[in-house]
């Protein structure tokens, strides 16, 4: 039988809305939409690279959980409503994905709260799952 289970970060909106930070389903990992939001404080920087590197540590706190890490990540996909948004936080991706070059996409559109400037989701495989 395969693994599943959530993985809950606190935030708020998981629980007003109805879904977990991420999901593991067997050897792979489905993290959520990711913003900028510090869930312990409930607080997010009006600053597009400083939203970027909190998303990044939302989505490695899920990864880690999850018994994986950004080495693990398959696929990626960026959410801006701003086009222009994006090349600022290329250097702080490469750093996250760089040596592990999963797929990617940006997309340009609405986010649920103005704040929000850029959106994270990723998929990743564990690598020992099957073990």
């Amino acid at each position: 039988m395969t693994e599943r289970r959530a993985i809950l970060s606190g935030s708020v909106f998981e629980e007003r809305i109805g879904y977990a930070r991420a999901v593991v389903d067997g050897d792979w990992v489905h993290v959520s939409g990711t913003t900028g939001f510090d869930y312990a404080a409930m607080t997010i920087s009006d600053d597009v690279v400083e939203q970027a590197e909190q998303c990044l540590r939302n989505i490695g706190a899920a990864l880690g959980e999850a018994g994986c890490g950004f080495r693990d990540v398959v696929r990626v996909r960026y959410l801006l409503p701003e086009r222009e948004d994006f090349e600022p936080c290329w250097p702080l991706l490469r750093r996250a994905f760089g040596e592990v070059r999963p797929a990617a996409t940006m997309m340009v559109c609405g986010l649920a709260d103005p704040r929000m400037r850029i959106e994270i989701e990723v998929y990743a495989r564990r690598p020992d799952a099957g073990a």
